[in-house]
């Protein structure tokens, strides 16, 4: 019924045909029981302050190791593997079949070894004959400063180890940084918005500022404008690949007082006269730079 003789089973097709002719017909071998393992990927969950400044850390990874208890052969202790008795140590198996360009051998992996050429006979109680077990390490790896979200690590060597106690992929770390209650990264900057009282920004004042290298004094300039910058040179980010750090950006708001006392609301009045900042109702002076006028721009363009 099959249409020719067979020496180790299997199905047939044009792929077959197509082999046998173009070199999939030849012998390939036994496939290694020892190979490679995979890489394997872990994330690491870490703060500003050690994105920014780098951190020495302590991983935990489940990835396979090598058994033990068989040296990592899959084998019981005082055993070893056994020629295959289908496939003569080949690890494949041919078939001859007719078809409409005559006869065509091709070959297959060997079921019986699943293409080993040899069977273990008496399989590792610890690992069941796959020469490696699942175990928990612990790696310590230091996190250069100036990584971010998705920023990856990769450690050569230390992911799964190959089937057969085969040489151990890669282990990647990818770093996922929380971010920060009120400080803002932007690339190798920080960003803080600052608010401060309507006096201190007409009068001039030192205040401190939050910054990861700790409580900074910061001038403020009188006369400050909402939306004005103050620049903390070196005070950024680490730079991943080269030396130095970024800045630390102060914004700074003016806050507008909301709720004035009968006093307080005569004092004002004094300033604007003696500012000559009282105007009609209804009209304004117009701002043709800052803020206003790069609106203004915008739209002109």
């Amino acid at each position: 019924m099959g249409g020719g003789s067979s020496f180790g089973g299997g199905g047939f097709g044009f792929g077959d045909v197509m082999d046998a002719f173009f070199g999939g017909g030849g012998s390939r071998g036994p496939k290694p029981r020892v190979r490679r393992g995979q890489d394997a990927l872990i994330r690491v969950e870490i703060d500003l302050h050690d994105a920014v400044f780098g951190v020495d850390h302590e991983l935990h990874v489940d990835t396979a190791v090598g058994c033990e208890k068989c040296d990592a052969t899959g084998c019981k202790p005082g055993t070893s593997t056994k020629i295959c008795d289908i496939c003569r140590g080949r690890g494949e198996v041919q078939q001859v079949v007719k078809s409409f360009l005559g006869q065509v051998m091709t070959s297959r992996p060997c079921n019986s070894c699943q293409g080993h050429g040899s069977t273990i006979i008496s399989p590792c109680v610890e690992c069941a004959g796959d020469g490696r077990v699942r175990s928990r390490r612990t790696i310590e790896i230091h996190i250069p400063a100036g990584v971010e979200t998705g920023s990856r690590l990769r450690l050569d060597g230390r992911g799964e180890v190959g089937p057969g106690g085969g040489p151990a992929g890669d282990l990647y770390v990818e770093m996922v940084v929380i971010p920060h209650p009120s400080i803002v990264r932007e690339g190798e900057n920080l960003h803080l918005p600052i608010s401060i009282p309507m006096t201190a920004a007409a009068l001039g004042a030192t205040v401190e500022v939050e910054t990861l290298d700790g409580m900074e004094e910061v001038d403020i300039k009188p006369g400050i404008q909402s939306g004005e910058q103050i620049i903390l040179r070196g005070l950024g980010v680490g730079r991943l690949r080269h030396h130095g750090r970024g800045d630390f950006v102060v914004h700074v708001e003016v806050l507008t007082p909301s709720k004035l006392d009968a006093e307080q609301i005569e004092l004002l009045r004094n300033l604007a006269q003696k500012r000559d900042e009282v105007m009609p109702a209804g009209e304004h002076e117009p701002l043709e730079s800052g803020f206003m006028s790069k609106i203004k721009d915008a739209f002109t363009r």
